[in-house]
């Protein structure tokens, strides 16, 4: 025992005296720069270009479809280009998709969303908007549909008929959002939404990243060098013993990949806080989901997610016709009513089926007008704060767990990336060692 002991006291002496300390100590700190270089344009990998840059190639597409999985996932490939766009604007509609299953979902329904929104506000934003147009609404379907008719009126007559449907126009519009209210949750659509708006908005979804997160993004690529720096010293013990050319490099290798590996951890694991060798620890972003469910909500409530894309979505989108559809129907008992006592008199007069289509003519054109006050930017504004604290709300109370999914499971199939050029980076820079100080 006594023996061995001498003996390896003698081997670490003759190893200290050996060693050629310059080798040794600028193995760390090339380590540490390199694993700054790591984390710096990982991020810059995770963000940028919001758009793909690069060239299409003339059959890429047909051959993409028969590379590995991996190889496809390559922002770029599968539309037939080489070429880069950032991981997180590439996958934009994959996280919005994400964002719905994972937390928007549960932050409220459709009727909920609606209700924040005070439809009794909307529907005298509405009358307070539409009422104006109306004189201009009849006389335009009038003069289309029945124009010697609506001509040879007296004029005290045809104001009559304007001012009738001016005053239905109150519980009209109060029918209307009420029959929103009531089906919105056939008629609006979420998911489809959102992944909509991501993708043709990816640098939104960088925002939400950097609004929120940058703090955290900074402080990972601090720790690049931290730990790089640390995982040098066994390296440059390991190669000082070995002095093999190729040991540098291929160690550079290990160090790179685990250098990205331990910045993503660092942000975003553990969910839940967990003590390591009596220090308490807990992933940079679940340390602040408070103040982060402030920003997501003010960016989902103002860009996302606001009664100027719902109004949009309800006439405008897959489910439109629908929509339209429903409140014309919701709107013809209110015009029939704009007729008063005479009715059935001008029923008679202009005949059942031109009656029946003037009074559809004029609900099918209400129907556009009376949604437009939900695109004016301005109330939209207003009524984004009622979201907003709704999403605040429930975006504070998910678990860290969830929290943390919705963050991370767009990127984290690509997280491959970041580590393989880590790797390459790390590669490169043992070779670039060997290349200034030679063999150890």
């Amino acid at each position: 025992m006594r023996t061995t002991y001498a003996a390896i006291i003698a081997w670490l002496q003759d190893w200290l005296r050996d060693i050629n300390w310059v080798h040794f100590a600028t193995i760390p700190v090339f380590t540490g720069v390199i694993g700054w270089l790591i984390n710096w344009s990982g991020l810059v990998m995770l963000f940028s270009p919001v758009r793909f840059h690069g060239v299409r190639i003339p059959g890429m597409r047909e051959l993409a479809s028969v590379l590995p999985r991996k190889i496809q996932e390559v922002p770029g490939v599968l539309q037939g280009g080489i070429g880069w766009q950032g991981i997180i604007p590439a996958r934009a509609a994959k996280m919005g998709s994400i964002a719905v299953d994972k937390a928007i979902a549960k932050l409220g329904t459709p009727a909920e969303f609606y209700q924040q929104l005070e439809p009794d506000r909307i529907a005298e934003h509405i009358v307070t908007v539409f009422r104006p147009e109306i004189p201009e609404l009849v006389d335009q379907v009038m003069l289309r549909e029945h124009p010697r008719l609506w001509r040879d009126l007296p004029r005290p007559v045809r104001d009559a008929v304007i001012d009738r449907v001016q005053a239905q126009l109150p519980s009209v519009v109060g029918r209307v959002t009420t029959e929103i209210g009531v089906h919105i949750d056939q008629l609006l659509d979420p998911k489809i939404m959102v992944i909509d708006h991501f993708q043709k908005n990816p640098a939104l979804v960088v925002r939400i990243f950097r609004d929120f997160g940058q703090r955290e993004l900074n402080l990972m690529v601090a720790f690049g060098f931290v730990f790089g720096f640390l995982l040098g010293i066994p390296v440059a013990v390991v190669d000082s013993i070995f002095g093999l050319w190729w040991l540098l490099p291929l160690l550079g290798v290990v160090v790179g990949w685990v250098t990205n590996a331990l910045g993503m951890w660092l942000i975003f694991e553990p969910p839940e806080p967990r003590t390591y060798f009596g220090i308490r620890h807990q992933g940079l972003f679940l340390r602040r989901q408070d103040q982060a469910a402030e920003v997501y909500a003010r960016i989902i409530a103002e860009d996302v997610i606001t009664l100027e894309r719902i109004g949009d979505f309800l006439l405008d989108g897959p489910r439109g016709d629908r929509t339209r559809q429903m409140l014309a129907t919701a709107m013809r008992p209110a015009i029939d009513q704009a007729a008063g006592p005479a009715r059935a008199a001008v029923r008679v007069a202009m005949g059942p089926r031109r009656f029946d289509t003037i009074r559809d003519s004029v609900a099918r054109e209400a129907v556009g007008r009376t949604l437009t006050p939900f695109k004016d930017p301005a109330f939209s504004q207003r009524q984004a704060e009622k979201i907003r604290v709704l999403i605040a709300r429930r975006t504070k109370e998910l678990p860290p767990r969830d929290f943390v999914e919705m963050m991370r499971a767009a990127i984290k199939e690509d997280e491959w990336m970041l580590y393989a050029h880590g790797a390459v980076m790390g590669l490169a820079g043992g070779f670039l060692h060997l290349a200034i100080f030679g063999v150890s």
